[in-house]
């Protein structure tokens, strides 16, 4: 949905409370803060309502400390590499594509549980190919073709998970032809950005960069909207589904506030907010969605589909084969 949003339209947004226990003494009200608080590391997108977080600490007592850690390919490393020594206590934000990996890793004390889903799809800037007289383009074949060379923005496929669910929308597209296709990409002048940030808000034409053309979400378009009309859209039939889940982490110092906090994200509040909030579907069922949703951001009928034991056995050996290409 999601960093990665996933990262997501929404402006990044730390909401966070400083740990109170001073180094060299403390007094007792502060120790059980500091007992209380909870570190969630998330990617650079988490944005929920600083009245929700601060009606979750009063009733539960809880201090909710936010660390961000870049876009989710990024924070899937740093948990990595954490592992035996975590970041915090719970952590939010890894998607389906890195999942596997960071599970087996033994990131995560227990299962993770799903929190939310988007779909990574390209998106278009129709107000700037009115501009230039241009059709934009309808599909991952277009991309390839020299009306739409130096158009395209991407993140990264090892260091986002947009860029990586982007990936596998082309393995699931091509399959074995996938490689081929990522070349004469690059030929036509596509460009690789470390995250959905940088591409979101610096290179693309909507933003006020000069690229036309950036896979980010399918729910873009309602960001979009101004007038009750959308400037952007995005291609339904390039879409990747992507799950973003919450777990414990281990070795954390707070566990049993840890797992309070994961319940939290579970919540029926927590999931009414996030359409809004991160521009990402809840996992509850029943819950309402923006009414510009059914009009700017429908649901893709037939999203790209790769099997979840392939990206697990195969996505190693994928991602060093992209940035093969991509390097040149």
């Amino acid at each position: 949905m999601r960093l990665a949003r996933s990262i997501r339209p929404a402006l990044a947004l730390v909401v966070a409370t400083t740990l109170a226990a001073a180094v060299g003494g403390c007094s007792a009200g502060s120790s059980k803060e500091a007992a209380n608080t909870v570190t969630l590391v998330t990617h650079d997108s988490f944005d929920l309502p600083k009245s929700l977080v601060a009606s979750f600490e009063k009733r539960s007592g809880i201090k909710l400390e936010v660390s961000t850690s870049g876009d989710a390919g990024q924070l899937a490393s740093k948990l990595e590499l954490s592992q035996g020594d975590p970041l915090g206590d719970a952590s939010y934000g890894i998607d389906n594509t890195f999942a596997a990996a960071v599970q087996k890793s033994g990131v995560f004390a227990g299962g993770m549980k799903a929190v939310d889903t988007g779909y990574v799809c390209v998106n278009v800037d129709d107000a700037w190919f009115a501009a230039h007289h241009q059709a934009p383009p309808k599909g991952l074949g277009d991309l390839v073709e020299p009306a739409y060379k130096n158009e395209l923005v991407t993140p990264g496929a090892t260091t986002s998970s947009p860029g990586m669910a982007f990936l596998l929308a082309t393995i699931g597209t091509y399959g074995d032809g996938w490689q081929a296709y990522w070349r004469k990409l690059m030929a036509n002048g596509a460009k690789i950005d470390s995250g959905w940030t940088e591409a979101f808000d610096k290179d693309y034409s909507y933003s006020g960069g000069d690229r036309p053309i950036v896979v980010s979400y399918n729910t873009d378009p309602s960001y979009t909207v101004k007038h009750g009309r959308s400037s952007t859209h995005a291609l339904l039939n390039t879409c990747f589904r992507q799950t973003e889940y919450a777990g414990v982490l281990a070795g954390a110092q707070h566990p049993t506030q840890a797992r309070q906090v994961v319940d939290w994200l579970l919540s029926p509040a927590v999931q009414k907010a996030l359409p809004g909030s991160m521009y990402v579907y809840p996992t509850a069922r029943g819950v309402s969605l923006p009414a510009s949703w059914k009009r700017f951001a429908p649901v893709p009928r037939k999203p790209i589909r790769v099997p979840a034991a392939e990206i697990a056995s195969r996505r190693r050996a994928w991602t060093s084969a992209w940035s093969d290409i991509v390097s040149g």
